[in-house]
């Protein structure tokens, strides 16, 4: 299995020769509006542009995999690529009906903690909260999966979400060889955290039992943590070893056996 970093949340997943796109944002830069004018500098997003290779890995598509419908998920440049190639999607059970009325092929809605076979592996939807405190409530629905591919890897996205009690159950029952997880510390300009503080991360990493691939860093205005900030940290916190923080338009190679020892 590899992954393939493109921007934000924005991530192919490359297996058994199929390519799953998850989360598609494939604006150009500079598109939308700034999602904070007073708490962090008011630039427009995305902060930055795909990187050169995204087009020829979109075109080798087979399904998408979408967690939640927020523009810096899901923009419109993404429908329209959906739409236009009739791609496969898989969601939540709270987003399909939106996703298909932008006209988009929704294969299967999924529900918490519900497992369907996927690509002769399973994919389960599991429970995000979007924030801390009130604001979670305003963010809607978010939907994390686990795919177990047919080879015995798996990986966990996480997707916009604190660290809960599910998630913590997540990396203890599925075990999973590698997770995605945003990393931005998103805020708007009113209340607490949208993402993972920098100690959840911290935590999360340290509870994971295979690698932690982090992202949502660096391309929208409203997620203040820095890559450099992140490695920073885990590098005194010594869980540098079981991170990857890729650039956008790297690859990671996820190869089994991942997990490590008790940190």
């Amino acid at each position: 299995m590899t992954i393939h970093q493109m921007r934000n949340a924005t991530i192919i997943i490359e297996s058994d020769d199929n390519f799953i796109l998850v989360d598609p944002l494939l604006g150009k830069s500079k598109t939308f509006v700034p999602l904070t004018l007073f708490r962090f500098k008011p630039r427009r997003n995305p902060l930055v542009d795909l990187p050169i290779e995204s087009e020829k890995l979109l075109q080798k598509i087979d399904y998408c995999l979408i967690t939640h419908l927020h523009p810096d998920h899901i923009d419109a440049v993404g429908i329209e690529f959906l739409r236009s190639r009739k791609i496969p999607v898989l969601c939540g059970e709270n987003h399909a009906r939106q996703l298909k009325k932008w006209g988009l092929n929704v294969l299967q809605a999924i529900d918490y903690w519900e497992t369907i076979s996927f690509l002769k592996g399973k994919l389960t939807a599991t429970p995000a909260v979007h924030g801390y405190g009130w604001v979670r409530k305003p963010m809607g629905h978010v939907y994390g999966f686990v795919w177990q591919s047919s080879d015995d890897e798996s990986v966990y996205i996480s997707a916009d979400t604190i660290y809960t009690d599910d998630v913590k159950k997540v990396l203890a029952t599925y075990k999973p060889d590698v997770s995605v997880l945003a990393c931005g510390s998103a805020q708007f300009d009113f209340g607490r955290p949208l993402l993972m503080t920098m100690d959840d991360i911290v935590k999360f990493i340290r509870d994971a039992p295979g690698k932690v691939l982090a992202n949502h860093m660096e391309a929208i205005n409203h997620c203040p943590t820095t890559r450099l900030e992140l490695k920073q940290r885990l590098e005194k916190e010594g869980l540098l070893r079981k991170t990857f923080i890729p650039a956008d338009g790297e690859r990671i190679e996820v190869v089994k056996p991942l997990h490590e020892s008790k940190i």
